[in-house]
Protein backbone atom coordinates (compact mmCIF):
# COMPACT_ATOMS: atom_id res chain seq x y z
CA UNK A 1 0.00 0.00 0.00
CA UNK A 2 1.15 3.59 -0.59
CA UNK A 3 2.54 5.32 2.46
CA UNK A 4 0.36 7.93 4.18
CA UNK A 5 3.41 10.13 4.53
CA UNK A 6 3.10 10.20 8.33
CA UNK A 7 5.86 8.77 10.49
CA UNK A 8 6.29 8.64 14.22
CA UNK A 9 9.21 10.37 15.93
CA UNK A 10 10.59 6.95 16.79
CA UNK A 11 10.48 5.81 13.14
CA UNK A 12 12.00 9.11 11.96
CA UNK A 13 14.87 8.76 14.40
CA UNK A 14 15.51 5.20 13.25
CA UNK A 15 15.52 6.25 9.60
CA UNK A 16 18.23 8.85 10.20
CA UNK A 17 20.77 6.36 11.51
CA UNK A 18 23.46 5.56 8.97
CA UNK A 19 24.50 1.93 8.98
CA UNK A 20 28.05 0.89 8.06
CA UNK A 21 28.36 -0.70 4.61
CA UNK A 22 28.24 -4.45 4.29
CA UNK A 23 31.68 -5.98 4.09
CA UNK A 24 31.19 -7.20 0.52
CA UNK A 25 30.57 -3.61 -0.61
CA UNK A 26 33.28 -1.97 1.45
CA UNK A 27 35.81 -4.36 -0.10
CA UNK A 28 34.98 -2.97 -3.52
CA UNK A 29 36.47 0.38 -2.54
CA UNK A 30 39.80 -1.18 -1.69
CA UNK A 31 42.53 0.88 -3.40
CA UNK A 32 44.57 -2.14 -4.47
CA UNK A 33 41.53 -3.79 -6.03
CA UNK A 34 40.59 -0.63 -7.92
CA UNK A 35 44.15 -0.25 -9.11
CA UNK A 36 44.12 -3.69 -10.72
CA UNK A 37 40.71 -2.93 -12.21
CA UNK A 38 42.29 -0.02 -14.11
CA UNK A 39 44.61 -2.46 -15.87
CA UNK A 40 41.66 -4.63 -16.90
CA UNK A 41 39.93 -1.56 -18.32
CA UNK A 42 43.10 -0.56 -20.18
CA UNK A 43 43.41 -4.06 -21.60
CA UNK A 44 39.86 -3.90 -22.99
CA UNK A 45 40.60 -0.56 -24.64
CA UNK A 46 43.92 -1.69 -26.13
CA UNK A 47 42.43 -4.92 -27.48
CA UNK A 48 39.53 -3.00 -28.98
CA UNK A 49 41.73 -0.37 -30.61
CA UNK A 50 43.93 -3.10 -32.12
CA UNK A 51 41.01 -5.10 -33.52
CA UNK A 52 39.33 -2.03 -35.00
CA UNK A 53 42.39 -0.31 -36.43
CA UNK A 54 41.87 -1.44 -40.04
CA UNK A 55 38.13 -1.75 -40.59
CA UNK A 56 37.45 1.40 -42.61
CA UNK A 57 34.02 3.07 -42.55
CA UNK A 58 31.57 1.25 -40.28
CA UNK A 59 27.97 1.56 -39.14
CA UNK A 60 26.51 0.25 -35.88
CA UNK A 61 23.06 -1.34 -35.83
CA UNK A 62 21.13 -1.46 -32.55
CA UNK A 63 17.80 -3.04 -31.60
CA UNK A 64 16.01 -5.58 -29.48
CA UNK A 65 17.43 -8.98 -28.62
CA UNK A 66 13.87 -10.31 -28.27
CA UNK A 67 12.90 -10.73 -31.91
CA UNK A 68 13.17 -13.79 -34.14
CA UNK A 69 13.49 -14.27 -37.90
CA UNK A 70 9.71 -14.10 -38.35
CA UNK A 71 9.54 -10.50 -37.08
CA UNK A 72 9.62 -7.38 -39.22
CA UNK A 73 12.43 -5.88 -37.13
CA UNK A 74 14.67 -8.88 -37.75
CA UNK A 75 14.02 -8.85 -41.49
CA UNK A 76 14.61 -5.10 -41.73
CA UNK A 77 17.89 -5.40 -39.82
CA UNK A 78 19.04 -8.25 -42.04
CA UNK A 79 18.29 -6.23 -45.17
CA UNK A 80 20.01 -3.20 -43.67
CA UNK A 81 23.12 -5.23 -42.85
CA UNK A 82 23.20 -6.58 -46.40
CA UNK A 83 22.77 -3.11 -47.88
CA UNK A 84 25.54 -1.65 -45.74
CA UNK A 85 27.96 -4.38 -46.76
CA UNK A 86 27.19 -3.96 -50.48
CA UNK A 87 27.94 -0.24 -50.10
CA UNK A 88 31.32 -0.85 -48.47
CA UNK A 89 30.48 -0.38 -44.80
CA UNK A 90 31.57 -2.73 -42.05
CA UNK A 91 28.65 -3.64 -39.79
CA UNK A 92 29.00 -3.43 -36.01
CA UNK A 93 26.45 -4.78 -33.55
CA UNK A 94 26.28 -5.62 -29.86
CA UNK A 95 27.04 -9.21 -30.81
CA UNK A 96 23.92 -10.85 -29.40
CA UNK A 97 20.69 -12.30 -30.79
CA UNK A 98 17.65 -10.60 -32.34
CA UNK A 99 18.28 -7.45 -34.35
CA UNK A 100 22.04 -7.76 -33.79
CA UNK A 101 22.13 -11.26 -35.20
CA UNK A 102 20.06 -10.18 -38.19
CA UNK A 103 22.36 -7.26 -39.09
CA UNK A 104 25.47 -9.43 -38.72
CA UNK A 105 23.84 -12.12 -40.84
CA UNK A 106 22.97 -9.72 -43.65
CA UNK A 107 26.47 -8.25 -43.67
CA UNK A 108 28.30 -11.57 -43.59
CA UNK A 109 26.16 -13.20 -46.27
CA UNK A 110 26.74 -10.19 -48.53
CA UNK A 111 30.51 -10.60 -48.15
CA UNK A 112 31.03 -7.63 -45.85
CA UNK A 113 32.88 -7.28 -42.55
CA UNK A 114 30.68 -8.41 -39.65
CA UNK A 115 31.74 -7.21 -36.20
CA UNK A 116 30.31 -8.00 -32.75
CA UNK A 117 30.91 -6.12 -29.51
CA UNK A 118 29.61 -8.70 -27.06
CA UNK A 119 29.10 -7.90 -23.36
CA UNK A 120 29.42 -10.18 -20.35
CA UNK A 121 26.06 -10.22 -18.57
CA UNK A 122 24.60 -12.22 -15.66
CA UNK A 123 22.39 -14.12 -18.10
CA UNK A 124 25.49 -14.92 -20.20
CA UNK A 125 24.61 -13.36 -23.54
CA UNK A 126 26.16 -15.53 -26.22
CA UNK A 127 27.57 -14.00 -29.39
CA UNK A 128 25.61 -14.82 -32.51
CA UNK A 129 27.09 -17.10 -35.17
CA UNK A 130 27.24 -14.47 -37.94
CA UNK A 131 30.18 -12.48 -36.56
CA UNK A 132 33.50 -12.86 -38.36
CA UNK A 133 35.76 -15.05 -36.25
CA UNK A 134 38.50 -12.42 -35.91
CA UNK A 135 36.04 -9.56 -35.33
CA UNK A 136 34.43 -10.61 -32.06
CA UNK A 137 35.27 -8.53 -29.00
CA UNK A 138 33.85 -9.36 -25.58
CA UNK A 139 33.72 -6.63 -22.95
CA UNK A 140 33.18 -6.73 -19.22
CA UNK A 141 32.59 -2.99 -18.94
CA UNK A 142 29.67 -1.29 -20.66
CA UNK A 143 31.43 2.07 -20.80
CA UNK A 144 34.42 0.62 -22.70
CA UNK A 145 32.05 -0.99 -25.18
CA UNK A 146 30.24 2.33 -25.64
CA UNK A 147 33.49 4.09 -26.47
CA UNK A 148 34.14 1.52 -29.19
CA UNK A 149 30.68 1.98 -30.71
CA UNK A 150 31.02 5.75 -30.69
CA UNK A 151 34.61 5.99 -31.86
CA UNK A 152 34.37 3.76 -34.91
CA UNK A 153 30.83 4.31 -36.23
CA UNK A 154 30.06 6.61 -39.14
CA UNK A 155 26.39 6.23 -38.23
CA UNK A 156 24.07 4.63 -35.70
CA UNK A 157 21.02 2.78 -37.04
CA UNK A 158 18.55 2.30 -34.22
CA UNK A 159 15.79 -0.25 -34.75
CA UNK A 160 12.99 -0.88 -32.24
CA UNK A 161 14.38 -1.96 -28.88
CA UNK A 162 14.29 -1.49 -25.13
CA UNK A 163 16.39 0.24 -22.48
CA UNK A 164 19.73 -0.77 -24.01
CA UNK A 165 18.76 0.63 -27.40
CA UNK A 166 17.54 3.87 -25.82
CA UNK A 167 20.75 4.08 -23.80
CA UNK A 168 22.93 3.95 -26.91
CA UNK A 169 20.72 6.48 -28.71
CA UNK A 170 20.87 8.90 -25.77
CA UNK A 171 24.62 8.49 -25.36
CA UNK A 172 25.21 9.39 -29.01
CA UNK A 173 22.81 12.35 -28.92
CA UNK A 174 24.41 13.72 -25.74
CA UNK A 175 28.01 13.46 -26.97
CA UNK A 176 27.17 15.01 -30.33
CA UNK A 177 25.15 17.83 -28.72
CA UNK A 178 27.96 18.64 -26.27
CA UNK A 179 30.59 18.39 -29.04
CA UNK A 180 32.48 15.61 -27.27
CA UNK A 181 32.07 13.66 -30.52
CA UNK A 182 32.04 14.63 -34.16
CA UNK A 183 28.56 14.81 -35.64
CA UNK A 184 27.33 11.63 -37.28
CA UNK A 185 23.85 10.53 -38.38
CA UNK A 186 21.61 8.67 -35.94
CA UNK A 187 18.84 6.98 -37.90
CA UNK A 188 15.68 5.64 -36.27
CA UNK A 189 14.37 2.72 -38.33
CA UNK A 190 10.91 1.34 -37.67
CA UNK A 191 8.73 4.41 -38.08
CA UNK A 192 5.67 2.87 -36.40
CA UNK A 193 7.76 2.35 -33.25
CA UNK A 194 9.78 5.59 -33.20
CA UNK A 195 7.40 8.16 -34.69
CA UNK A 196 5.82 9.17 -31.37
CA UNK A 197 9.24 9.52 -29.73
CA UNK A 198 10.61 11.48 -32.68
CA UNK A 199 7.61 13.86 -32.64
CA UNK A 200 7.94 14.28 -28.87
CA UNK A 201 11.57 15.37 -29.26
CA UNK A 202 10.56 17.89 -31.91
CA UNK A 203 7.36 19.28 -30.40
CA UNK A 204 7.90 18.94 -26.65
CA UNK A 205 11.64 18.91 -25.96
CA UNK A 206 12.50 21.43 -28.67
CA UNK A 207 9.58 23.69 -29.59
CA UNK A 208 7.50 23.41 -26.42
CA UNK A 209 9.99 23.32 -23.54
CA UNK A 210 13.09 24.53 -25.42
CA UNK A 211 15.25 22.04 -23.53
CA UNK A 212 17.14 21.44 -26.77
CA UNK A 213 17.77 23.56 -29.87
CA UNK A 214 16.67 22.76 -33.42
CA UNK A 215 20.29 22.06 -34.38
CA UNK A 216 20.35 19.31 -31.73
CA UNK A 217 17.97 17.32 -33.94
CA UNK A 218 19.52 17.88 -37.33
CA UNK A 219 21.57 14.67 -37.13
CA UNK A 220 18.58 12.49 -36.15
CA UNK A 221 16.52 10.92 -38.95
CA UNK A 222 13.41 8.77 -39.18
CA UNK A 223 13.63 6.37 -42.14
CA UNK A 224 12.56 2.82 -43.03
CA UNK A 225 14.03 2.43 -46.53
CA UNK A 226 17.54 0.87 -46.39
CA UNK A 227 18.60 2.55 -49.65
CA UNK A 228 17.55 5.96 -48.32
CA UNK A 229 19.45 5.25 -45.11
CA UNK A 230 22.58 4.67 -47.19
CA UNK A 231 21.92 7.99 -48.91
CA UNK A 232 21.66 9.78 -45.57
CA UNK A 233 24.96 8.32 -44.38
CA UNK A 234 26.86 9.07 -47.58
CA UNK A 235 25.41 12.57 -47.75
CA UNK A 236 26.66 13.30 -44.24
CA UNK A 237 30.32 12.97 -45.27
CA UNK A 238 31.03 15.11 -48.36
CA UNK A 239 34.69 15.38 -47.33
CA UNK A 240 35.20 11.68 -46.53
CA UNK A 241 34.83 9.47 -43.49
CA UNK A 242 36.64 10.01 -40.20
CA UNK A 243 36.75 8.72 -36.65
CA UNK A 244 34.52 10.57 -34.22
CA UNK A 245 37.23 11.33 -31.65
Amino acid sequence: MPSSGKTSKKEDSRAQKVQPPEKKYSCQTDFAGDGWRVFKIMAEFVNGFEKMSDIGPAVTVFGSTRVGPERMEYQLAEEMGRCLAVNGFSVITGGGPGVMEAANKGAQQAGGISIGFNIELPNQQRPNSFIDQDRLLTFQYFFVRKVMFLKYSQAFITLPGGFGTMDEFSEAATLIQTQKSSRFPVILMGCDYWEGFYRWMQETMCKGKKYIAEKDLDFIFLEDDPEKVIGIIKGFYPEGYRLNF
